[in-house]
């Protein structure tokens, strides 16, 4: 089933909880990202891609800094600036590192689910492996971070048709590859209701430093630039992402770029600090 936003943005009233006099609620991720035995991340920092059939041990080192390295240095920064986040992670993470998912709940955090692995994409798989998928993943989040996770970001932020539906059978409350709103709306499945949660990609290192080669200047700027001109739209509530991957901004010169957009965003009147979780929980 086609999920229908509620509204426009224009139209449609702050979620309850909301602050009416802070119209962009900015929600705080980190993705935690894992590739499975035998893959390889499809984008690095290295321009030149090996030859076909060649193990880039330089992608997966550059990869496994997130778990060793960068998703401990954003715990820290998030908490001494009195922050919570949601730590979208994958199953082969948890699995691999059983300790983290523990330490980011233990902090007052909340542990989502990024599906088993970054190398298997919903759209390519047949509707019963997803389902094991997913339950893979939920398991091993489950056995780590001591509770079932309750909101789903597929890899590539891109789901299959049965996506939805699946992520209610399983118990999943909130469903973040969405990018056709401005708020949190319904979505209806034959397994249950879930919440269409919007994901902003603006505020987000892989596309701003990655893709594009920007200097990580140009995440906090970019967030100044909307907070800046927001008045001139004239629309009343938007949901905007700051989101940050373990393995490229939990580095020295990423993390403080995100320190710089924490910082610009605590200091506006228009911002309300938030989370996916939090978002979702005020939908009911």
């Amino acid at each position: 089933m086609t999920p229908r936003p509620v509204g426009l943005s224009g139209m449609t009233p702050p979620l309850p909880g909301w602050p009416s006099e802070r119209p962009l609620a900015v929600s705080l991720s980190v993705m935690l990202e894992g590739w499975a035995e035998g893959s390889v991340p499809g984008i690095g920092p290295m321009g030149n891609p090996l030859k076909p059939g060649v193990r880039d041990l330089q992608a997966l080192s550059w990869a496994a800094y997130g778990p060793k390295v960068g998703a401990w240095r954003l715990l820290d920064l998030l908490d001494r600036a009195g922050r919570k986040a949601v730590f979208y992670t994958s199953g082969v993470v948890a699995e691999r590192y059983p300790e983290l998912p523990a330490a980011i709940a233990g902090r007052g955090h909340v542990v989502a689910a990024h599906a088993w692995c970054q190398g298997t994409l919903p759209p390519y798989l047949s509707p019963e492996a997803e389902r094991q998928d997913i339950i893979r993943c939920r398991e091993v989040l489950t056995a780590t971070a001591g509770t079932p996770p309750l909101g789903w970001l597929s890899p590539r932020c891109t789901p299959s048709g049965e996506t939805s539906r699946l992520l209610a059978r399983a118990g999943f409350k909130w469903h973040a590859d969405m990018f056709d709103s401005d708020v949190p709306y319904r979505i209806e499945t034959d397994e249950g209701a879930l919440v269409g949660m919007p994901f902003t990609m603006e505020v987000n290192d892989m596309p701003l430093y990655v893709r594009y080669g920007n200097e990580p200047e140009a995440f906090p700027r970019t967030l100044a630039r909307i907070i800046e001109g927001w008045e001139r739209l004239g629309s009343p509530h938007v949901c905007i992402d700051i989101t940050v991957h373990a393995h490229v901004f939990g580095r020295p010169y990423g993390a403080i770029a995100f320190l710089d957009a924490l910082e610009l965003a605590a200091r506006s009147s228009q911002c309300w600090l938030t989370n996916h979780a939090e978002l979702a929980a005020g939908m009911g």
